[in-house]
């Protein structure tokens, strides 16, 4: 990490560069007064343009354009763009298709899950500020990047998942193998038995052995936050895996204090039980998923409802045209230039949900947004009803910790449904359906994505596409003020956390990281009595 500071009297000038690990490239401005952040900013620096790409060509390049947005979660790309092509042109998607873009969706999550937490996250937990706590030198002996118990193992073992995606899918990163009537590949019984093995391989390696200490059907037992305290010292095994030091140590170094956001959150949900969605269209949608959708907003639970989902560019480097949902969406870039003189600051759009008395919110999307949905009661028996996160949300409150807790606490549950839809799949049965190709129509297909709903909108025009617009999980987390100057949720998150090492903020790492958003981060801190740039910090590593 490079620093450069200079202090004068209370005020330190301070900036660090880049806060987050993945890929992209994201500025984060803080103001500091009295060691506590008071205002944020994030801002997007890198203009896409996909949209722009998409325009005029056949509807079926989504398919290979999209998965192309991301290195990461190329596959969740794949499998809303299906979808979306699946609703615009009415297709019927054999069950066994269903059940293979379910499997591979999951592996894709799976792998992601310990790559994160090990590679990007839990590197910021033996950062040298934490020196004299209790745990630290466990934290380091399991944690240290490269060196750490844990580190290697947790990241290696993490592409286990995506090759059994590949298995289907013929390639990962990248591949294009879902098509609108179902999916191009035909499963052997070879096919089959060997994704177990290896799944079966990844959770005797990692998920039970090092992250949980016991069995996963254990750790699913556990529905309250009383539950996972009391697991975490039922044995020796489990006090000593990863998952059982990170409850302990995590609240050492108080990141359940900090870090809340919105406070608002949204589902779009993922995988569909087969039988009832063999004819997908949007309307149809919500009952036929296992995980749900849905908005938490107000204290109130609200069904989902895409027509409800508008984007606002008032503080993006974008023609304005006021709060457009998707299907009328508009991409059209301005120059940074340009846009700073109207107070603009991002490329990222501001993607804004409708609430009935609150009006266009935003909301915080990801792991904890799918496991406060899972909360809610009532569930279908095919859905998902999990009561963990949420009692850990009104017990400790939205933080860090819990964001981490709710999204480490999913690998378990991505591999016994996969288990499952890997059993269900009939070998003898169909796996594609060719489809009407409609010379007009539209469409909407989305995915929980890792990091959290990712969601397609295609316009088909003549048999072309006359519009596509892709609102991604770091948009919703990411994206700038609004025209009512309401905060993203990550610069809500932000707002509040204790800078105690102005030389070393790992804390706004923390925040930033929490959400993984698929953007490397710059930081600009501020002087929130001067207005005063404060310092400069290059946060190199991963």
């Amino acid at each position: 990490m490079a620093v450069t500071a200079t202090q004068e009297g209370n005020t330190l000038d301070m900036h660090v560069s880049p806060l987050g690990r993945v890929e992209g490239d994201l500025d984060v401005r803080v103001k500091i007064t009295d060691g506590v952040v008071t205002e944020a900013w994030t801002e997007a620096a890198m203009f896409r343009g996909f949209e722009m790409i998409l325009k005029g060509k056949d509807p079926q390049a989504g398919l290979i354009v999209t998965p192309r947005i991301c290195g990461i979660c190329g596959g969740s790309h794949l499998y809303k763009s299906a979808y979306a092509l699946d609703t615009a042109w009415a297709t019927h998607v054999p069950q066994n298709a269903t059940l293979v873009r379910n499997i591979a969706q999951a592996c894709e999550s799976m792998q992601s899950n310990p790559r994160y937490f090990y590679a990007i996250f839990a590197i910021d937990l033996v950062n040298k500020n934490y020196a004299k706590a209790e745990g630290y030198d466990e934290a380091v002996r399991r944690f240290a990047p490269f060196v750490g118990e844990s580190y290697e193992p947790g990241v290696t073992l993490s592409n286990k998942p995506v090759e059994v995606y590949a298995i289907f899918g013929g390639q990962w990163p990248h591949s294009s193998f879902m098509v609108p009537g179902g999916v191009m590949c035909g499963p052997t019984l070879s096919d089959i038995t060997r994704s177990i093995a290896i799944l079966e391989f990844w959770r005797d390696e990692w998920l039970e052995k090092i992250w949980l200490g016991s069995s996963v059907d254990r750790w699913l037992e556990n529905k309250t936050w009383d539950d996972v305290q009391a697991w975490c010292d039922e044995n020796e095994s489990q006090h000593n895996s990863d998952c059982a030091f990170f409850v302990r140590y995590a609240q050492e170094i108080g990141l359940h204090k900090y870090g809340g956001g919105v406070g608002n959150y949204l589902a779009t949900g993922t995988f569909f039980e087969p039988s009832l969605y063999e004819n997908p269209t949007v309307e149809g949608r919500n009952d036929a998923l296992i995980s749900r959708a849905g908005v938490y907003a107000g204290g109130e639970y609200h069904d989902f409802d895409h027509m409800r989902v508008k984007e606002d560019t008032s503080h993006s480097f974008f023609k304005d045209y006021g709060l457009l949902h998707p299907w009328e969406g508009r991409t059209e870039p301005i120059t940074p230039e340009e846009g700073k003189k109207k107070d603009k600051y991002s490329w990222a759009k501001s993607p804004r949900y409708e609430v009935e008395g609150h009006g266009y919110i935003p909301l915080e999307a990801g792991p904890l947004a799918r496991q406060v949905i899972a909360g809610r009661e009532g569930a279908p028996d095919h859905a998902d009803y999990d009561p963990l996160i949420m009692d850990m949300m009104d017990k400790l409150g939205p933080s860090i910790f819990v964001r981490q807790m709710a999204r480490m606490h999913e690998s378990a549950k991505l591999y016994k449904n996969t288990m499952k839809w890997l059993s269900d799949i009939d070998l003898h049965g169909s796996f594609y359906t060719k489809p009407v190709e409609h010379e007009s129509g539209k469409g909407f297909g989305s995915t929980e994505a890792i990091r959290g709903s990712l969601s397609d909108w295609i316009v088909i025009e003549d048999g072309k596409i006359e519009n596509y617009q892709v609102v991604t999980p770091t948009a919703w987390n990411v994206g700038p003020r609004d025209d009512q100057s309401q905060h993203g949720p990550i610069e809500k998150a932000l707002i509040g956390s204790p800078i105690v090492d102005a030389e070393d903020p790992v804390e706004l790492g923390h925040v930033a990281r929490s959400f993984d958003s698929c953007l490397v981060c710059t930081v600009h801190a501020y002087d929130g009595k001067t207005g005063r740039e404060l310092a400069k910090f290059k946060m190199g590593g991963m």
